[in-house]
């Protein structure tokens, strides 16, 4: 069994910022549970493009207003607590955070903890050793 508590999970290895977001990671892969479990915090204010062409990837909104716009299809949605989305096609996307969006994610493959968003605003794919 694995017990954690989000507060013993922040400002360690297990915790990784970027200029938009912080992402605090719950399950990594070497949890060996065959997905990644993220509490997210998307800042205030900022603009984030992504495009996960190796990860599928769930979103549960728990906090906070934004916009969420699928570039695929020009489509926008509205983000409040209790929205969830999937990017069930790796689309590409942009987060507008109007507020601070906290969010819960869940990454399939899992990611390792190591991976940083490259150009494309997708996270490479590695695995554990």
């Amino acid at each position: 069994m694995i017990v954690r508590k989000l507060s013993e999970i922040i400002q360690t290895d297990r915790e990784t910022r970027a200029k938009t977001w912080a992402s605090r990671r719950l399950l990594l892969a070497k949890d060996k549970m065959g997905f990644s479990l993220h509490d997210t915090i998307i800042f205030a204010g900022t603009t984030t493009e992504m495009h996960y062409q190796n990860h599928l990837e769930a979103v549960y909104c728990i906090e906070g207003k934004g916009i969420l716009k699928d570039l695929d299809n020009g489509e926008e949605h509205e983000l409040t607590a209790g929205t969830m989305y999937a990017l069930d096609g790796n689309e590409k996307h942009i987060l507008i955070a109007e507020q601070q969006l906290r969010m819960i994610c869940v990454f399939n493959p899992p990611v390792t903890g190591a991976e940083t968003h490259d150009a494309n605003g997708a996270y490479p794919l590695l695995t554990e050793a």
